[in-house]
């Protein structure tokens, strides 16, 4: 099993910035670290989960979702297995429970080819 813990969220102003981290766990997570693709989708209210971004084991590898590039920073430790995301330059529209997500092997970037979900922590953004 893999287990993922989000931190971070809360509320700010828009132009504001948060910090999101993800720390992973579990034995499937340690017995194939190299392989897992560590990400953050987010989901508003009313609608669907969305993908914002995804970043390699190695961290050579990244990609985010074009509402959020040039605003948002993917990045990863592995030492303490941990992925985090950097959120600029907020919006009141990014407002979301933002959820953490592990692909195996996938660079994935929809909600079905993601293996394990965190908890998810709220962000919401004031106008």
């Amino acid at each position: 099993q893999v287990q993922l813990v989000e931190s971070g969220g809360g509320l700010v102003q828009a132009g504001g910035s948060l910090r999101l981290s993800c720390a992973a766990s579990g034995r499937t997570f340690s017995n194939y670290a190299m392989g897992w693709f560590l990400g953050w989708f987010r989901q508003a209210p009313g609608l669907e989960r969305e993908f914002v971004s995804i970043i390699s084991w190695s961290g050579g590898a990244t990609y985010y979702a074009d509402s959020v590039k040039g605003r948002f920073t993917i990045s990863r430790d592995n030492a303490k297995n941990t992925v985090y995301l950097q959120i600029n330059s907020l919006k009141p529209e990014d407002t979301a429970v933002y959820y953490c997500a592990a692909a195996r092997g996938v660079f994935a970037t929809t909600r079905h080819t993601v293996d394990y979900w965190g908890q998810g922590t709220q962000v919401t953004v004031s106008s």
